[in-house]
């Protein structure tokens, strides 16, 4: 049974203690609640190198830590096909290797895995909708932005992280991405092999990179929340997202543009964030001095 709401102080302590291990050696990837029985889950590395290991945790309902064991647990596997080579380029800051952004975020909806990331297409940055269980995977979507604050079209920059939500009774897919445009896709164009153009909704300023976001109700209307490394916890409404055609000149000095939003300065350090219940998020928060915590918030 789901508990009415959950805190866990110390968090990254107490996954350290439960692997063996010391705190700079685990890094908590992402955070999500089986929506059958309410349970968070928590994905977790040990390590942080090349050799690090994936690890799943449940949180049980006193707030204790449990390892889930996947041995004997029936699974599918799915290979992308045409994921980025494992090659390191670029010197100082902008060293980088695209296959670590193979996959940049993913979720399970109406029977498909949807999987953001780059691929090794000359437009990069693709979207993939996988079928589960897993059989065959084609190539992804290619798609392409219009990106406000640098005021151009980007095909290379991937999604950092995206939800799905319905407008006007079709599926579609919110996309963030680094300095940071909010892009809509709908759900049925994701084609293997297909390149589309998202509409960008909202221009959130720049300098700043999305880490999660959730569709949520209160009363008639829909909005989403979205954290943030640098411009903290947005709460975006969605009143007029059917009447926006869409940025598409240059949004500069960092201004803001399209979706309104109101900045929930109460709510500091989330860097994983999920729905708990109609009335509540849960969230994985860094708090001063830098220490976690697992708790659950009310919705603003």
């Amino acid at each position: 049974m789901q508990a009415d709401s959950l805190k866990v102080e110390n968090l990254d302590e107490k996954i350290a203690a439960l692997l063996g291990t010391s705190v700079e050696q685990i890094l908590v990837n992402d955070l999500a609640v089986n929506p059958a029985s309410g349970t968070p889950y928590l994905a977790v590395s040990r390590g942080r190198g090349p050799d690090a290991k994936p690890v799943l945790l449940k949180v049980n309902g006193d707030g204790s830590l449990a390892l889930v064991s996947l041995d004997k647990v029936k699974f599918s596997i799915a290979a992308l096909p045409n994921a980025p080579a494992d090659k390191v380029v670029g010197q100082g800051r902008r060293r980088k290797n695209a296959r670590l952004e193979s996959i940049t975020d993913i979720a399970y909806t109406n029977g498909d895995v949807i999987v953001a990331g780059l691929s090794n297409e000359e437009f990069a940055s693709s979207l993939r909708r996988i079928p589960f269980p897993f059989k065959e995977v084609g190539k992804g979507t290619s798609v392409e932005i219009f990106h406000g604050a640098h005021g151009k079209l980007e095909t290379r920059s991937p999604v950092r992280t995206f939800t799905t939500i319905t407008i006007e009774n079709e599926p579609h897919l919110l996309a963030a991405y680094t300095c940071t445009p909010l892009v809509q896709f709908p759900l049925k164009s994701l084609k293997p092999g297909a390149k589309i153009r998202g509409t960008t909704l909202a221009e959130l300023g720049n300098r700043n990179r999305p880490l999660d976001m959730i569709v949520y109700q209160q009363g008639k209307q829909t909005f989403i929340l979205i954290a943030n490394n640098v411009r903290g916890i947005m709460k975006v409404t969605t009143k007029d997202i059917t009447e926006v055609k869409g940025i598409s000149k240059r949004v500069e000095g960092g201004k803001t543009e399209g979706l309104s939003y109101q900045t929930i300065k109460s709510w500091k350090g989330v860097e994983q964030l999920n729905g708990y219940n109609s009335e509540s998020a849960i969230v994985v928060q860094r708090g001063d001095p830098g220490g976690l915590s697992l708790t659950t918030m009310p919705l603003p």
